[in-house]
């Protein structure tokens, strides 16, 4: 008897010990970088054709949002939307191998970093988000992908966040990333001049909340993209 007594009590102590180190229930059903939103798309994705110049676009919700004007902006181009609201460059970074190594595009068109400067999961600073962006770069480019690294949108202020002053936050992380991509070859894609106020946030009339673009806001970016993806293409 008193040996089950102390071999019950051992148990709950090696329980107990254990609870904060073993991912709860929650923490197992929680899919943090929502490797589950394409994985039956990826799946029924047929792959490319021969001579087909497919293109992956990754990023946050200002991609996610992108897909309903794809038909008439891009019309007949082999573009696949793999945008997700509300994202981070590490989450993009997770799920860069399953929703864009895998359906092996010509190019990738990543849009990211505003969220992170939010501090939509936490807070990041721009080294950080600078190295997730090279480290998609760099796998894009170990996988025969051309990367285009467009740069963050012009925002003043998040109606989410307010207070963060992101503007100058987002012209530093711009430069760099117009000079990593000179660097090492990948393609440094410039919506901010054009969509840009004297205040470095988002002009008048291209964004209903001055961080997501609006139809006009995306009608400034599509040809935009599409330089920037026939000089990818060019350059393979």
């Amino acid at each position: 008897m008193i040996r089950n007594l102390v071999l019950a009590l051992s148990l709950i102590v090696v329980a107990t010990e254990n609870a904060s180190t073993q991912p709860t229930e929650q923490q197992l059903r929680t899919d943090w970088a929502n490797l589950a939103r394409f994985r039956d798309a990826n799946a029924q994705l047929a792959a490319p054709m021969k001579n087909e110049k497919r293109v992956v676009f990754m990023g946050n919700s200002i991609t996610e949002g992108w897909q309903q004007y794809f038909a008439t902006m891009f019309p007949g181009k082999p573009y696949i939307n793999r945008g997700i609201s509300g994202q981070t460059t590490p989450q993009m970074l997770v799920r860069f191998r399953q929703d864009v190594i895998a359906l092996k595009p010509k190019v990738v068109v990543i849009l990211a970093g505003t969220n992170d400067i939010a501090g939509n999961t936490g807070p990041s600073t721009l080294e950080m988000i600078e190295d997730n962006l090279a480290s998609m770069a760099e796998l894009a480019k170990a996988n025969g992908i051309r990367a285009v690294m467009s740069s963050v949108l012009p925002v003043y202020d998040y109606p989410w966040k307010p207070g963060l002053e992101p503007a100058p936050k987002i012209i530093a992380l711009n430069k760099w990333m117009k000079d990593y991509a000179d660097r090492h070859h990948a393609i440094y894609l410039d919506y901010h001049s054009a969509m840009a106020d004297a205040r470095g946030g988002m002009r008048e009339g291209l964004a209903s909340d001055g961080v997501h673009p609006n139809e006009a806001g995306y009608r400034v970016m599509a040809p935009l993209v599409e330089q920037a993806i026939e000089r990818a293409l060019r350059a393979k």
